[in-house]
């Protein structure tokens, strides 16, 4: 009978344009990238750590981490290239071999490289509710974001002026609402710190929904506060005040 084992996978390439290395950037004295190995290192449920990338750099922290490494094809590090995608290529060779030693994947944690902000018992929670219930298809770090509610939400028109982005109606009655960002109830996000997914999602990616396929349809909730992925540089101080707050934890 096959082991099942809990890895968890982090993403980072090479090139970025939005932020130039914002994969290896120094936070509070370390690489980005080393906060979510850390938290994977310190969850009891996980198993063993896998980095897939094109960058000897990142794969010399991934080292360092303790993490193997999955040297990713060229056209999975590309601009265009889908972090699904990627996903599922390092959950195909993970598998693979694991499958050599007579062990399979449980669920797979996913990680970014750019996504520091990962609480290791959190992890372990999601492992947990996954346990409980087989039903669900994976479990995600949400934010509570109201004040990003899509109500607020604006697009610039043909003619250089704001509207809707998302018609008024499709909240319910606009005479209803007001410009009390809590008017429209708690607005969630999932906040791309990490996810824990089963590899049913990522055998068919097409079963799930937009804009993450790989987590499947029915996906539980991790609650925390102030988890992002990192795009832009000036998003860091946000990182380092919820990294500071989860110190003892990472």
């Amino acid at each position: 009978m096959p082991s099942k084992l809990v890895p968890a996978l982090l993403l980072g390439r090479e090139g970025s344009q939005g932020f130039p290395g914002k994969n290896i950037y120094p936070v509070l004295g370390k690489p980005m990238m080393a906060y979510p190995l850390i938290a994977a290192n310190k969850s009891d449920c996980v198993d063993r750590v896998y980095v897939s990338t094109d960058s000897k750099r990142i794969m010399e922290i991934g080292r360092e981490h303790g993490a193997e490494i999955i040297e990713r094809p060229a056209e999975l590090c590309s601009p265009q290239a889908l972090g699904e995608d990627a996903y599922a290529h390092g959950y195909g060779v993970i598998r693979d071999r694991l499958a050599s030693e007579n062990a399979e994947i449980e669920m797979i944690v996913l990680l970014f490289a750019n996504a520091p902000t990962v609480d290791p018992a959190l992890i372990d929670r999601g492992v947990r509710v996954l346990r409980e219930h087989p039903e669900y298809d994976s479990a995600t770090t949400v934010s509570k974001y109201n004040m990003w509610s899509p109500l607020r939400a604006r697009k610039i028109g043909e003619d250089g002026l704001l509207h809707p982005f998302v018609p008024f109606e499709t909240f319910g009655d606009p005479a209803t609402m007001n410009c009390d960002r809590d008017s429209q109830g708690d607005v969630y996000f999932a906040d791309m710190s990490f996810s824990i997914v089963r590899p049913r999602c990522l055998e068919n990616l097409e079963y799930g929904i937009l804009p993450q396929k790989w987590m499947g349809r029915k996906i539980y909730p991790l609650e925390q506060w102030g988890g992002c992925d990192i795009d832009y540089e000036w998003q860091i101080p946000g990182v380092e005040f919820w990294l500071k707050k989860h110190f003892e934890t990472l």
